[in-house]
């Protein structure tokens, strides 16, 4: 029985997450894994006041969210992976830890890209939380 039978990629189009997303369908090839793929639409860091501007944006940001999670959809395909796709909105800490443990995923794969040593702990960075969050793998891709 392999080790990870149910993989969640986390995907936003970045060339980090373009990484994560290759190692991601290649591991779930090699391990024959359940695959599922989640975009989110993060409002938490966004604007600050809500007017009907900032609504539109939302309604925005959101379609921009599901045309990602369909890039990664397609993308996995052409490489040979079968994914199941998710999107939503809210915190990606809430939002990866809630689909993770609803769908009783074994592991959860991230792109990363360090800026510096000190930089994860003045970003704002929430890997730790996520890793708190879960009762699963998380595997970090970091592109150097």
């Amino acid at each position: 029985m392999a080790p990870f039978n149910r993989i969640l990629l986390c995907y936003d189009a970045t060339p980090e997450g373009r990484l994560a997303l290759r190692f991601g369908a290649a591991l779930a090839q090699q391990l024959q894994a359940e695959t599922h793929l989640l975009s989110i639409f993060d409002y938490t860091y966004g604007s600050s006041a809500f007017d009907v501007l900032s609504s539109m944006k939302f309604e925005i940001d959101e379609q921009a969210s599901q045309e990602t999670l369909r890039e990664g959809v397609d993308w996995l395909r052409a490489w040979g992976v079968t994914a199941t796709g998710h999107c939503s909105v809210g915190n990606a800490i809430d939002q990866i830890s809630r689909l993770a443990d609803s769908l009783k995923v074994d592991l959860i794969v991230i792109g990363h890209h360090p800026h510096g040593f000190f930089a994860r702990w003045w970003s704002g960075e929430n890997h730790a939380l996520l890793l708190d969050r879960v009762s699963c793998g998380v595997l970090f891709k970091v592109d150097a």
